[in-house]
Parts: C-alpha cells; structure tokens; sequence
C-alpha cells in the first residue's frame, strides 16, 4: 500500500530503540528522509548505518527543557511527521514506596519530552497545514499494573496530552494519534524477562516469557510478545495519508492483553 507520504521528513525520538528503528525502516520504505534522536552515540550509529538512505541521527537529551530546545535548534527544517517514541519503564514497586524522584524521571523522560517536541515542533506543521504526530503510549494507560505505576502515571499522561493537542490542530492540518503496545519483543521487555528469570531460576528466556504471560498477562490471547514491526505498522499507517480521518485515536497494538471495551 502506498502510504502517500514520500517525500515527507519524519523525527522519530527513541530512534535507535527497537520501535523506533522499526518505524524508520518502514518509512524509509515509504519514501520519507527519517531523522533519528536518542541519547547514545553508538546506538544511533548503527542505527543510522542501518536504516540507510538519507537517514540522519542525532544524540540529544530530551528529558530538560535546555535540552530539547538545544536538539531543536540543530534542525535544518522542521519535519512533517513527529514519532515520540523515547521512553523508559522507571521505578517498579508498591505504589507508595516509590519515590517523587522515580515519579518525576518517568514523567521527563515519556511525558514531558513528548510535550516539549510538540511545542518545537507542531507550529511549523500547522502553518504548511498539514503534519502527523503519533506518541508511542502502553497497555498501561488502559490496564494499570499496581508495580508499575510509575510507567503507568507517565504513559496515561502522555495519552491525555495527545488527545487534548488533536483537538485543535486537526483543523490545521495536524492529526495527532497515538499507539499502545503491550509486551513487545524489545531491549526493554528482553530486560524485564532476564531479570525474571535470574529471579525466578528459570533456565531460559522462553521459560520466563511463557511463565510470565501466564501469570503476568492472561487476556494477551496471541500468548507471545508482539513483534516491533507489528506497532511500527501501525505508527506508519498514522503518519499516513491513508489515516486522513483519524484523529485522537490511540490504537492498541496489545495481542488482547487490555481486557476492557476499546471505547
């Protein structure tokens, strides 16, 4: 499917994570000059080298104010599509034993670099009217886990501010959505089942998953992670001209893993 979109420039922060690599690859496809941003030189490298093409890649920080407004800075020209896909998991445990300081990291790094990159970002769209914006959130915003309430804070507030942006930028051209994933075979979840298994004694990555899944995660029906290209199809479809009505959505990317009405 032609996506109608060549030609286009794309960021896509968190690029030289698993998600966001797989974005880029999809959109470099597609005809768009993707531009990276992540924090450590080598990943973005390789990333970069990876992806090909006219593909650039950029070390920033994007957890301070000074810091986005630095990365902003070094752009050549402002791009049509923005995928914020930086983030981390943060502090796990009982919700009241986590600090302010693990709250506030999380919120930097998921939410408020999100916010940041709008504001750098989503005038200069509005002004040649038109322009897509996709967050990258969790199955956390819909199904909270109590020892990640933390991450889940952080995502559900990413999420409202997605829906309140969409709200009067879609007349001017710029549709904001966003994508839920849960459980995807990323650095992330890969660290998540290491330390499961070192904890729980299993003798291999497959053991913990599968154990995970059926104590952790019983409505993810597909009973395996997903695949990072499976929620770079989806991010790539909304920075599309194919989702030309869709506005405000946050598509689940999840196997089944949320239980409730997707409404």
């Amino acid at each position: 499917m032609d996506l109608g979109i060549k030609g286009r420039t794309a960021l896509i922060t968190g690029g030289a994570g698993t998600i966001g690599r797989h974005t880029a690859k999809i959109l470099a496809e597609e005809g768009v000059t993707c531009i990276l941003t992540d924090i450590d030189q080598d990943d973005i490298d390789e990333a970069v080298r990876e992806i090909g093409g006219d593909t650039k890649g950029y070390v920033s920080d994007l957890s301070s104010a000074e810091g986005a407004k630095s990365f902003a800075a070094q752009l050549d020209a402002s791009p049509d599509i923005l995928v914020h896909a930086a983030g981390i998991t943060g502090a796990k445990g009982d919700p009241l034993e986590v600090t302010e300081d693990d709250f506030m990291e999380a919120l930097q790094i998921d939410f408020l670099s999100g916010v940041r990159m709008a504001r750098h970002l989503v005038p200069a769209m509005a002004e040649r009217g038109w322009g897509r914006v996709v967050y990258v959130t969790s199955e956390n915003v819909a199904q909270s886990y109590p020892d990640e309430v933390v991450y889940n804070s952080a995502k559900a507030a990413l999420l409202s501010f997605a829906k309140g942006l969409s709200m009067p930028y879609a007349k001017k051209g710029v549709l904001v959505n966003s994508v839920a994933p849960a459980f995807i075979e990323t650095n992330m979840t890969d660290g998540m089942m290491e330390k499961r298994m070192e904890e729980k004694g299993y003798d291999s990555m497959e053991e913990a998953v599968e154990t995970f899944l059926e104590e952790e995660r019983p409505y993810l029906k597909l009973g395996r992670r997903g695949k990072p290209e499976e929620v770079a199809a989806a991010i790539a479809f909304l920075c599309s001209e194919r989702a030309s009505f869709v506005v405000g959505s946050n598509y689940r990317v999840d196997g089944g893993a949320v239980a409730s009405l997707d409404i």
